[in-house]
């Protein structure tokens, strides 16, 4: 799959309970015109993430598979980040995937221990891409030194009430995507005035609204979670609503910031 036709909106699968549900969901996803899927060691889903890849009728070749390791608890040491990345293949009955994600650079990580088993993953053809999640500018300057692999995406939050714009420039920069999770920061933007006066001005939804606002910024994709097909629809089809200028000035206006996931060994707390 091409650089330049990495689907823009995928379907993140994190949850906390019901990871069996992700079985179902993958397939109604997939059959509703996703091509992009993101997983995680960590989510406890990846064997359910590849029932439904098998049980959908579309191609393997046509599906963008994104999982993450290292994170923040698991694994334990360095050594046991390749038998990491295999267990996360063996769970989703792949040979590959098309993204590997280092999930925190936290716990055992460490750039100079940790990157050069995710070099050996991408030389061995175990992933076809390699990136990067929840990392500061940085901390990426410290890893695309060790990287030899091109740096595909970097995963972070992202959403109206955390825009991240040092980290949207750094990817423009530098030319790789980044990939906002929590894009909808758990449902706090359906309640923004600016956004429900913008999504009252197309006919569209918040959600639509705020994804349609993130792909208004080059180099970014976004995974919202979704559940039911209607969701799924509705999220595919923000890539097809088109923000004015004022609409997205109104967007930018908006002053308050909140981070929904603000974990303790996120770097921005260090």
């Amino acid at each position: 799959m091409p650089r330049d036709s990495f689907p823009r909106i995928g379907l993140g699968t994190y949850s906390d309970d019901n990871r069996e549900q992700w079985a179902d969901n993958v397939q109604t996803a997939l059959e509703s015109g996703y091509r992009h899927v993101d997983t995680a060691q960590v989510y406890e889903n990846e064997q359910y993430v590849g029932e439904g890849l098998r049980s959908s009728a579309v191609d393997r070749d046509d599906i963008f598979l994104s999982t993450k390791t290292v994170h923040h608890d698991v694994p334990d040491d360095p050594a046991d980040v390749p038998d990491a990345i295999d267990g996360c293949l063996e769970r989703l009955g792949v040979d590959a995937v098309d993204l590997l994600y280092v999930h925190w650079p936290s716990g055992i990580y460490d750039h100079e221990t940790v990157l050069p088993h995710y070099n050996d993953a991408y030389e061995a053809g175990k992933t076809r891409r390699v990136g990067l999640s929840n990392f500061t500018p940085e901390l990426l300057d410290e890893a695309r030194e060790v990287l030899e692999a091109p740096l595909f995406a970097h995963q972070v939050e992202m959403h109206p009430l955390l825009p991240q714009e040092e980290l949207v420039a750094y990817a423009q920069e530098h030319d790789h995507w980044l990939v906002a999770y929590s894009p909808l920061a758990k449902g706090e933007v359906f309640d923004v005035p600016e956004i429900q006066d913008v999504a009252d001005k197309h006919d569209a939804t918040p959600a639509q609204v705020s994804l349609a606002w993130l792909l208004s910024h080059d180099n970014v994709a976004a995974i919202p979670k979704a559940s039911s097909r209607e969701h799924m629809a509705q999220n595919l089809a923000a890539a097809d609503l088109e923000l004015d200028d004022d609409d997205i000035d109104l967007i930018d206006s908006i002053e308050r910031r909140h981070r929904v996931i603000d974990a303790d060994h996120g770097p921005w707390n260090w």
